[in-house]
Order: C-alpha cells, then structure tokens, then sequence
C-alpha cells in the first residue's frame, strides 16, 4: 500500500510546472510527510497522557492540525469533502498561512533540539511548489493513507523515504552528495563498531545515511534498557548541514528511522575555526562522506591549519579535530588524496598519520557512487597514536559496477570479515607506514588498481541509459 501510495504521489508531482526533478518530488514529499507524522506524534502523546489522567498541550494550535486543514474527517473516518479545502483556498492556506505559522516555531521553541525548533527550520526553509491547489487535495490523500503507528510501518516507510533518496541521489549530477551506499556505510559501521553511550557524528550528513544506520546497528544490540533507548534518542547522533534541502531529508529520514527530535543543525560546518573546538565538543565516533571537488573561498580556509581549496581535505582536518582522544573515524574520501605531491596533500597525509592511527584503507572499484564517476578509498583511523602498520583491502566484486549493479551487503563481507584480524588475501595486505607519506594502492598480490571496462560495456551502458531517457520522456509526453 505504502509503495503505491509513494507511486501515485510522483505522478500528481509530474503534472506540477513548479516540480520538475526528483529532488522536487522529494523535497515535496517531505514537508506533507513530515506534517502527517507530526499529526500521529501527537495524537499518541495525547492518548498517553490520557492514560495517566493528564491533559496534553499541542504543539500546533488546532487550526493546523493536520486533521483540520488537511483531512477533515467524517463519522465515518473519510475526509470530509465538504470541510476539506481545495483549489486555491487550499493552495492560498498553505503559502500564506501554514508556512508563515510553522516557521514562527524557530523563535518559539526553547531551544535547537526540540521538535518545536526543527519544525521552524524545515518551513523556513521550504517552500510549497505545488501551485495547483487540486493537485495538493489530491497529494494530502494519498499522503493521509499512511500511517506511522507501528514499527513495522515506520520500518516500511523509511525504506520507501530511503529509496526516494536513492532515485534523487542518481538523478543528480552529484549523486554522491545525497546518496553513499548503505552497504559501504554498513560495513564501516561493523569496522568502527559504535557502541551504546558513544557520540557519533557526521558533520557533512546529507540525507543522514549514516547516522541512521548507526542507529538501526544499535538500535538491534540485544537487552537494551529503558536507559539505552532514551540515550539512543537524545544524546547519540549529531549532524550538520550546510545546504536546506539535504537538511530537510536529513531530519525527515531519521524521524522516519525512530528519531523523534533528530540532533542536526543547519550550518556550515567549515565556517567553524577548528582551534576554537573544546573537548566538550569532541566526540567518540565520525562516520562521513564529505564532499569532494568543492572550492572553498579563502575566509574558509583561514579556520584551517593546512589551508586549501578542496572541501574534502578541511573536513578532513575538522574530523581529525572533533574526535577525542581514543575516537574511532571511517571517512570516504577520492583515491587520490593517498598519492597526490601538491603541499596540502602531503601535509595532510602526514597530520592523519602522525596524530592517528591509521590501521585500514578500503579501496572502492570505480562506480561505487552512482552518478559519480570518480573512485573513492575508506580510511579507517583511531584518534591520539601514530601509524606504524595499514591494512589495505581492495574490494573487486567480480562485476562492474554501476545502476544496474550496484554495490551489496555479500560483497563487503569478506573485507569486513577479514579486517578483523588483518590477514592477507589475495585481495589483502599490509605495508609499515611510508615516512614519505605515500599511501597509493599498490596490491602485492597483482590486483590491478584501476580496473578498465571495455567499449562494448561502456557502450551498452549508454543504450541502457538512452532506452531509460526515452522512456521517461514517453511519459512526459503523455502527461502534457
């Protein structure tokens, strides 16, 4: 049900001129999403009070109340259609009433890591794109059919809002910045091996894959207390976001997740001068897949040590910063930041190298990260000891990689399985820490570092591409 509810959501989307990509489709999705699980939220905090004979105080006052604006009911437990708004009164309601009303919540709430706070971020820095008030009636319906009462429908839900990510992930040019497969995150995580009690962080967190599938590795360790369920809500995972969508999905995939009052802040984390980091601000754990390729302007770089353009590298030395002493890192991270000879490359290597441990890197075939083309290594790292010894492990799963065949679970086990003990393979080695501070991939065994795929593979890619574009455009065409 869920599925085609999402389906027919898209395709109201696709008759909308303010909606023109996937990153619309979802960035619509979510606001409404987000305001029916608020409806649930509340109905069960009400019920709950209900039951220990107090009285509940909303959030919303009634008028915005997701049951009155959006699904009048009647006796019957339908939307009434003749309380129900459309069309323009509708469309007018949410522009200039609901979003002005729910972004008031930032000023309101006692402080940034409340719902009340996260409700004035997300509507301050959305905006509704659905000009068509009968297309948004048309929207809230299918959007009311769900339901976020069990866990086994908020479990479906987040895989459905996880896939949603996915398709924009692929849509865009920098697919990666949405979307870092969940099987690298879940091998990295098995690596890094959090545990109940630890901060974990992202400060580069997208859509928040990490830190939700910390939450779920957690979330199953058997015997959890009442204790260790409150910990994992309140003071486990922290982000930040730099850009106002990914902020938005962040906070809608970990509420989807079980996290009720998501701890991410909307900043820019490089705008942070990393010397003014205390120790209360340090944490135990960093999972990241910072982006790469961006160009910092010079202000920027001033809060670095190693000064440099590339986005990739001062996040690098922010992570390194932000751990405490004894914290465990895994950042993804391009394969050429372990060979490059440009200053800040080599300063940075050898910052990494004589401030941590640097006991592992995973180098990633090619097509790792759909819609990105360039290749990517894992470093795996324990903050306060230096590097004596690195365990390199060269994933091949013996197919290329792309849309078609994108990376799963089997094909991390092995490297996941071996790491434990660092033993050699085929596919596996260890090498004493360079002082020159070279760390290229260079397989001992005769693994090839960069696998090249043939013409007729490359082109057949491309038919594959072309006959998914036309059908797309089929489609399009059918709708207008």
């Amino acid at each position: 049900m869920f599925e085609q509810a999402f389906r027919n959501i898209d395709d109201v989307l696709r008759k909308e001129a303010g909606c023109t990509t996937e990153l619309d489709y979802t960035e619509q999705t979510s606001w409404l999403l987000f305001l029916k699980y608020l409806e649930g939220l509340e109905q069960d905090k009400a019920t709950e009070a209900a039951l220990e004979g107090k009285k509940y105080s909303y959030i919303l006052d009634k008028e915005f109340r997701w049951e009155n604006w959006a699904a009048p009911k009647g006796k019957d437990g339908k939307i009434d259609h003749n309380k129900a708004m459309v069309g323009d009164d509708l469309r007018d309601f949410v522009n200039v009433k609901l979003f002005p009303y729910l972004h008031g919540f930032k000023q309101k709430a006692s402080g940034p890591n409340t719902i009340e706070y996260k409700i004035g971020e997300i509507f301050g820095e959305l905006k509704n794109r659905i000009q068509s008030g009968y297309n948004l009636r048309e929207i809230i319906e299918h959007i009311d059919e769900l339901r976020f009462q069990s866990q086994k429908e908020k479990h479906e839900l987040s895989h459905l809002y996880e896939a949603k990510i996915k398709n924009m992930g692929n849509a865009g040019r920098n697919g990666g910045e949405y979307y870092t497969p969940r099987p690298l995150i879940r091998a990295m995580i098995q690596v890094v091996q959090p545990k109940i009690g630890e901060r974990i962080y992202d400060g580069a967190c997208g859509s928040a894959g990490f830190l939700c599938e910390a939450f779920d590795y957690l979330k199953s360790k058997p015997g959890l207390t009442t204790k260790d369920l409150k910990t994992l809500q309140e003071k486990t995972f922290y982000g930040k976001e730099k850009k106002s969508l990914a902020y938005v999905i962040a906070i809608m995939n970990m509420i989807l997740h079980g996290i009720e009052a998501p701890n991410i802040i909307h900043t820019n984390t490089l705008s942070e001068n990393i010397a003014d980091i205390q120790e209360k601000d340090r944490y135990d754990v960093v999972l990241a897949n910072p982006p790469f390729g961006g160009k910092e302007r010079p202000e920027v770089q001033q809060n670095f040590p190693i000064r440099t353009g590339e986005t990739a590298f001062l996040f690098l030395q922010h992570f390194i910063k932000s751990l405490k002493a004894g914290g465990r890192g895994a950042i993804v991270i391009k394969n050429t930041f372990l060979s490059n000879s440009d200053n800040a490359s080599v300063s940075l290597r050898k910052l990494l190298l004589e401030s941590c441990n640097l006991y592992t890197i995973l180098d990633c075939p090619g097509g790792t990260f759909q819609g990105a083309g360039v290749k990517t290594v894992v470093l795996f790292f324990e903050k306060g000891s230096k590097t004596r010894k690195i365990w390199y492990y060269q994933l091949e799963p013996g197919r290329n990689m792309g849309k078609t065949n994108p990376l799963n679970d089997e094909d991390l086990t092995e490297f996941v399985c071996l790491q434990k003990t660092c033993a050699d393979s085929p596919k596996s080695w260890s090498v004493d820490a360079s002082s020159e501070g070279d760390l290229s991939v260079k397989n001992p065994n005769g693994g090839e570092e960069v696998k090249h795929r043939s013409p007729e593979e490359i082109m057949g890619e491309i038919a594959a591409l072309d006959a998914e574009s036309a059908e797309v455009l089929g489609k399009i065409r059918e709708l207008l």
